[in-house]
Parts: C-alpha cells; sequence; structure tokens
C-alpha cells in the first residue's frame, strides 16, 4: 500500500524527481567510471611488463633499476659489463635473457638498443607481444624500429631517415651515421611507443669514433666499414631475464645479488611495480575522494528538493493524517521514495557507465593504450550502489521527521 504511495507521490512530481533520479545517475556514474579507470590504470600499470622474471642492472634501488629500464624514466647509476652479462646469460637457470643499452635520445624520444629477441620475449597486457604495423624489424645495421607515438609525434613514416643526439639532452649528433626507420609497432600503451630502437651492434658503431663522450676531431669511420667490424658490447644498462622455472628465480635473484665480479642486483618486476604504485597511488585515492564528493552533493540535492517540496505537500500529508495515516506513516512514505529515487538512479547510472564504456573502449584502448573491461559489477561496485541507497534514506530521515512533526491542524490551515 504505501509503495504504491509512494509511487503514485513520485509520478505526481515528475519533472523534480526526473532532474533528481538523473543528478544521482550522473554522480553515480562517474563514481564508478573512476573506480573502472583506477582499477584499469592499476591493471595497466602492472602490465606494462609480462612474463619477465627479474630484471637485472648496476647495483641500485628497485625503483629506480624499473623507472629506467622499463620506462625510460631517469640514467644507470653505472652499467653491467658484457663478460658479466654473459656470466650471467650462460647460467642454467636462464631460459632468456635480452640486454638494453640506453643512453642516447632523438629528439627527446629515449634510443634503446637492444637485439631482435626484445620483440619475441618482451610482454604487455596478460600475454600481448609487439607487432609491427607497418615495416618490418631491423635488418641493417642502420635500420630502427619507432614506437607509436614517436611515429605520432614526428610525422616518420618507413624509410625516414633519423639522425641520434649523443646523450638525453645534447646538442651534439652522431649525424655522420644516420639511421633509417625500417618498422613502426603498433600502439602498446607501454613506454615502447615512446622508444626509438636500435640493435646493440648499432649503439656501439655510433660510437666507434667518440672518446671520454665526444667524436674525435677529423675521424669518421664510413658505414661500409662499420658493417664489416666485429661490434661486440663492452656494456649495457639492464637485462630482461626469464628463468627456466618460476620455482628457480628467487635463487637465481640471490645469486646474482651476490655476484663476486661486480656490483649488480636483481628485481622482481612485480615487486617493484608495487613499490612504485604505492609511490604513485596517491592521485587514484585523490580522484575516488572527489568523485565521492560528487555523490554526497547529489544526495544533499535530493534531500533539498524533499525539504523544499515539503511546503507544496502539506496539504498532501494533512490529508493521509486525516485518513488515518499514522505519523510514521508519513515518515516512512518520505523515506520510502528517497530509496525508490535513489535505486532508480543508480541503476540508471550503471547503464550510463556501460554505454559509455562500449563506446569509449576502444577509443581509450587505441589513444592512451588503456584497457577499460566491460565486466560485471564486482562486489566493491555493488556495495557502493547499496551505500548510495541506504545513504538516501539517511538523508531523507531529517526532512520526514520534519513532516513528522507536522500537525493535522497545520496541515489544514490555509496560510495567507
Amino acid at each position: 500500500m504505501i509503495l504504491r504511495l509512494a509511487l503514485g507521490s513520485l509520478a505526481a512530481r515528475a519533472l523534480t524527481v526526473s532532474m533528481t533520479v538523473l543528478a544521482i545517475a550522473l554522480s553515480v556514474a562517474l563514481f564508478l567510471g573512476v573506480e573502472k579507470v583506477r582499477t584499469g590504470a592499476k591493471a595497466s600499470f602492472a602490465d606494462t611488463i609480462y612474463g619477465t622474471d627479474l630484471i637485472v642492472g648496476a647495483r641500485t634501488g628497485s625503483v629506480q633499476l624499473l623507472l629506467y629500464s622499463v620506462f625510460r624514466i631517469g640514467n644507470a647509476t653505472n652499467n653491467v659489463s658484457w663478460e658479466t652479462y654473459q656470466d650471467i646469460a650462460e647460467r642454467p637457470e636462464v631460459a632468456w635473457i635480452v640486454p638494453i643499452s640506453l643512453g642516447d635520445s632523438h629528439r627527446q624520444f629515449r634510443v634503446m638498443g637492444t637485439t631482435l629477441e626484445f620483440f619475441e620475449h618482451y610482454k604487455f597486457r596478460q600475454g600481448r607481444g609487439l607487432e609491427v604495423a607497418d615495416g618490418a624489424l631491423m635488418a641493417d645495421l642502420f635500420d630502427t624500429v619507432i614506437g607509436a607515438d614517436v611515429a605520432q609525434a614526428l610525422g616518420y613514416t618507413v624509410g625516414d631517415p633519423i639522425v641520434v643526439a649523443h646523450g638525453i639532452a645534447s646538442f651534439t649528433e652522431h649525424e655522420d651515421q644516420p639511421f633509417r626507420v625500417s618498422g613502426i609497432l603498433e600502439k602498446t600503451g607501454t613506454p615502447v611507443d615512446r622508444t626509438v630502437i636500435v640493435s646493440m651492434e648499432a649503439i656501439e658503431a655510433i660510437h666507434v669514433d667518440w672518446q671520454n663522450g665526444a667524436q674525435v676531431p677529423g675521424q669518421s669511420t664510413p658505414a661500409d666499414v662499420l658493417r664489416q667490424m666485429t661490434l661486440t658490447p663492452k656494456a649495457v644498462t639492464a637485462a630482461l631475464v626469464g628463468v627456466e622455472s618460476r620455482l628457480q628465480t628467487f635463487g637465481l635473484q640471490r645469486a646474482i645479488n651476490q655476484y663476486p665480479e661486480e656490483p649488480v642486483m636483481a628485481v622482481l618486476p612485480g615487486v617493484a611495480l608495487q613499490e612504485l604504485w604505492a609511490i604513485v597511488g596517491v592521485a587514484e585515492t585523490a580522484l575516488l575522494g572527489v568523485s565521492a564528493m560528487v555523490v554526497v552533493t547529489a544526495l544533499i540535492g535530493m534531500m533539498a528538493t524533499i525539504f523544499s517540496s515539503l511546503n507544496e505537500r502539506r496539504r498532501e500529508m494533512a490529508i493521509f493524517r486525516a485518513m488515518g495515516a499514522r505519523p510514521r506513516t508519513v515518515m516512512g512514505l518520505l523515506v520510502l521514495e528517497a530509496v525508490v529515487t535513489a535505486a532508480v538512479g543508480a541503476l540508471i547510472g550503471i547503464l550510463l557507465l556501460y554505454l559509455g564504456l562500449i563506446i569509449a573502449q576502444p577509443v581509450i584502448d587505441s589513444a592512451y593504450g588503456l584497457w577499460l573491461p566491460i565486466e560485471a559489477p564486482s562486489l566493491r561496485e555493488l556495495w557502493v550502489l547499496l551505500g548510495v541507497i541506504a545513504a538516501s534514506a539517511i538523508v531523507s530521515m531529517v526532512p520526514a521527521i520534519r513532516a513528522y512533526r507536522l500537525s493535522l491542524a497545520d496541515g489544514m490551515m490555509v496560510r495567507t
């Protein structure tokens, strides 16, 4: 009976109620949307590197090693000698190892020297591999494969020349050994998109005529001669390692950390990522706080709407009282109206959220490499919806108590 009265009362005030429902729907959609983006960003962050068991580099902090080897942020405190790299590569626990050499740049994008095995073993987002969108992988000493962001920002296509600069923020360029874009990678949403990839031999080749960070005056070895040289690397910046068995990971990590010939270290990518997320994850808390305040504002707006309607509904409440309705019934009617309004708004908010995900998912994935999965609402999201409905009942208690205290005579009295 009381539900039918509540629905009839809401229908009689359809315009006002619709605006309140819309406000709650938008706030719920925003809150859950932020939650989806937060969890999607965290998952994408954790999936930046997948399937790599250890990252090896010079002894430093685990987060710093992760930042410069995976995210191309900062610089290594030191390099790892080629002899040490080979010793680690020859250990029986190692299934594969990929060297990384950093230090040069091209128009503010990092240049990374590596081997073709990098394209085979580097995985992201639960095992996806790198794919060439245009062209092919490096076949010549001076071939380079560039990330999607590099190609888009600089307008490069396959066959375009690239001149690498010495160092990160240097005006000295290797003009006598230009590279050629042989391939452009598909968008991944990882630091690979912002990387210019060349071979380890190419890194050695462009530095043949350099000593102490500067080119030897008047010395320039022709490219054809460089192609005939044995260009064995002297050192690597870091290395990505896969083990034969996950059970051997910690033993290999301990052996590398205790390597007697050189101060090197090995870190677990997942552990380092968690440490890094603990540092940068403060923003997600702030974002959740802002979206929660939007929901609170919508609920306060609903309470204000109920308050403002009380004066218009004084006669209605008095008639209910005259027909035998107890004050508790009137109070319950207002609470039920608020709960129904919030529940409808929450359901519409979910529909808006998933409609937005269907439309925005491919766009966001293509533009930012952020994958927002379309899944059934999680237990946390269901608790949020129940919390919104419960909060609506609580905030409606204030105007409901006021209606409870109104006397029958007050409702029947004509105010002039």
